[in-house]
């Protein structure tokens, strides 16, 4: 699957409506995320931020992420 380029705070928002929670937040950007039946996740962008499709790609083997959901 060929991915977009999104920004964090898009893709953030994104894995928010598919049914992830923001369990903690530390600091800046570094963000916990979960969701029942998945493991938690480490979510560590500005929300600014530039995030590639190799990247994207990684986050959505881990959460369930499709590109329709972006």
């Amino acid at each position: 699957m060929n991915w977009p380029s999104s920004k964090a705070s898009r893709v953030l928002a994104a894995l928010l409506r598919i049914g992830w929670s923001v369990k903690r937040q530390a600091g800046g950007s570094h963000r916990v995320l979960s969701r029942v039946g998945w493991p938690d996740i480490i979510f560590a962008f500005h929300d600014q931020e530039e995030i590639g499709p190799r990247m994207l790609s990684r986050i959505a083997k881990k959460t369930g992420l499709t590109a329709s959901d972006l």
